[in-house]
C-alpha cells in the first residue's frame, strides 16, 4: 500500500515573511492593514516522504517588490526561486519573474524551469473510454499489477517570455509570447525505485500502461520518447479585476492562440491549439465572502499535437510550474491528475472565499481564508487513436486481461469533484493554500490533498 506522509503542512508553524524595508502608516482605507514598502519575501521549506519517491527536500522563496508603497497591495515586481528534490530522482528546479515595471508599461513574465518526474500520472486517452482500474496500483488488492502501473517518466525543460500591454486606456490588453518546451519520456525506472528497499515492498518488473500503448502502437514510435514543442503564442485578454492574487469583484478573460510549427524544431510534429478562459468573482460580503467561477475550452484546431503536448494548459499567465491538466491541483481537485486528456477539453470551476480572520504576525498583514468548491470537466474533442494493434487478449505479469478491460467502449462523462480548502495569506500576496477535493465518480480516483501556493484562479 502506497504511504504518503506531508510534512509540508508544519509550515503553517515555520513559514516566516521577513520585512525587508521601513513600514509606512496606516492606510486610510483599512486600519487594521499596513502599507508594505520596498522588498519582503516570503519562505517555505519542502519537505515530504514517498514511498516509492523517497523523501523531499529543499526551499522555495517569494520576494516581492513595493517600491514607495504607492501600488500596495499591488507589488511591483515578483521573483520565484524553487528548488527541490525527491531523493530517488523526481525534482523540481524553476526561477519564475513577474513585473509591470521592468519594462515600462509592459507586463513581462518569464519563466526558466527543468522538472524530473520520474512517476508522472498516465491514464490514457479520451477520459471514461479509457478504464481506470484502481486496484491494479493498491498492494493488497488481489487485482493488483504495480504501484507504477499508471505511471511513466518523464523530464521536462521550460522556457518561456510572454509580454502583455494595454490596448489605449481600455481594459483590453494585447499578449505574445514565445516558449522553448522539450520532454523527454520513458517507462518508470523500476530498477532505481527499487534500490534500497526490502523484497517484499519491491515493484514488480512488469510493463506499465504506457508501456503497453507503445507496444499496441496507441503511441506512436516519433512520439513515444517526447521530443520539442516550440511554439509562438498571441491572445487577448479583458480584466477588470481589482486585486489579482484574490479578486473580490470584476472579470479576467482571454482566449489564447498557440502553434508550434513543425520548422521550430519540432520534428514531425506542427500544430496549432486555441484556449479561451472566463472567469468572473463577485462580492458577497465587502472585502469578506465572495463567489467566483472559472470556464475554460482548449481544443486543437490544426495539425496534430504529439500526445506528450495534449495535458498541457494554455492561458495568457501561469504562476505554477503545474503545466497539466485536466485532473490535480489546478483544475479538477479530486480528479487524478491527467485523468482527462484529449485533443480538445472544456472544464469549469465554482468557488466561495471567504476572509475569516485578520491579523499581524511579526508585523506583517495576516489572514486566513476559507474556501469551498465544485469542479467539472469533460473531454469535447477526442484524440484518434489506433487500436487495430491491441490484442483481444493478453498477458501481463502472468495474468490475462481483455482489451475491453483497459478500453471501456463507453462515452465520455462529466468528471466532478467537490471539496473544501484553507488559505494562509500574508502581505495579501503570499499565499499558502491546502485543498481536498473528493472525486463524484470511482472511475476518477477516490479524491486529493494539495498543498501549495496561491488561489486557483
Amino acid at each position: 500500500m502506497k504511504l504518503k506522509t506531508n510534512l509540508i503542512a508544519l509550515f503553517l508553524i515555520l513559514s516566516v515573511q521577513l520585512g525587508m524595508a521601513q513600514e509606512a502608516n496606516e492606510t486610510n482605507k483599512e486600519a487594521s492593514t499596513k502599507v508594505k514598502t520596498g522588498w519582503t519575501f516570503g519562505a517555505l521549506p519542502a519537505v515530504s516522504y514517498n514511498t516509492d519517491l523517497g523523501f523531499q527536500y529543499g526551499a522555495l522563496v517569494n520576494l516581492f517588490y513595493f517600491g514607495d508603497g504607492s501600488t500596495y497591495p499591488k507589488y511591483m515586481h515578483s521573483v520565484y526561486a524553487e528548488v527541490s528534490r525527491y531523493t530517488k530522482g523526481s525534482g523540481i528546479n524553476r526561477f519564475f519573474i513577474d513585473s509591470e515595471h521592468l519594462i515600462p508599461k509592459i507586463r513581462t513574465t518569464v519563466d526558466v524551469s527543468y522538472l524530473t518526474e520520474k512517476a508522472l500520472d498516465f491514464y490514457g486517452f479520451n477520459g471514461y473510454e479509457a478504464v481506470f482500474n484502481k486496484e491494479w496500483q493498491t498492494t493488497d488488492d488481489p487485482a493488483y499489477i504495480s504501484r507504477m502501473f499508471y505511471r511513466h517518466e518523464r523530464n521536462t525543460f521550460k522556457a518561456t517570455a510572454d509580454f502583455q500591454g494595454k490596448l489605449g486606456d481600455s481594459k483590453f490588453r494585447w499578449v505574445v509570447g514565445a516558449g522553448i518546451l522539450n520532454h523527454k519520456i520513458g517507462p518508470v525506472d523500476i530498477e532505481r525505485l527499487n534500490k534500497g528497499k526490502d523484497p517484499a515492498d519491491q515493484l514488480p518488473d512488469v510493463p506499465g500502461l504506457y508501456q503497453k500503448y507503445v507496444d499496441w502502437g496507441v503511441i506512436k514510435a516519433n512520439e513515444k520518447d517526447g521530443g520539442w514543442a516550440n511554439h509562438l503564442k498571441v491572445g487577448l485578454v479583458y480584466d477588470t479585476r481589482d486585486f489579482e492574487p484574490n479578486p473580490m469583484k470584476g472579470m479576467w478573460s482571454e482566449v489564447v492562440l498557440l502553434t508550434a510549427p513543425s520548422f521550430l524544431g519540432n520534428g514531425d510534429f506542427g500544430f496549432a491549439k486555441f484556449s479561451a478562459t472566463h472567469r468572473q468573482y463577485f462580492t458577497l460580503v465587502e472585502d469578506k465572502l465572495s463567489f467566483v467561477y472559472r470556464l475554460n475550452y482548449q481544443g486543437t484546431i490544426a495539425g496534430k499535437a504529439p500526445f506528450f503536448i495534449q495535458p498541457y494548459v494554455i492561458n495568457s499567465f501561469n504562476n505554477s510550474s503545474n503545466i497539466d491538466g485536466l485532473g490535480g491541483s489546478k483544475s479538477l481537485r479530486g480528479v487524478v491528475r491527467n485523468r482527462v486528456v484529449g485533443d480538445g477539453a472544456a472544464f469549469a470551476n465554482a468557488e466561495f472565499r471567504w476572509k475569516v480572520f485578520r491579523t499581524h504576525i511579526l508585523n506583517q498583514n495576516f489572514y486566513l481564508g476559507l474556501n469551498v468548491f465544485a469542479d467539472a470537466g469533460r473531454v469535447v474533442q477526442k484524440m484518434d487513436l489506433d487500436l487495430s494493434g491491441v490484442p483481444n487478449t493478453f498477458v501481463i505479469g502472468g495474468k490475462t486481461y481483455n482489451k475491453s478491460e483497459f478500453f471501456s467502449g463507453e462515452d465520455e462523462g462529466l468528471h466532478s469533484t467537490a471539496g473544501a480548502g484553507l488559505r494562509f495569506v500574508l502581505n495579501e500576496n503570499f499565499i499558502v493554500a491546502i485543498d481536498y477535493g473528493r472525486a463524484l465518480d470511482k472511475r476518477d480516483g477516490k479524491g486529493g490533498m494539495y498543498i501549495g501556493l496561491n488561489y486557483l484562479f
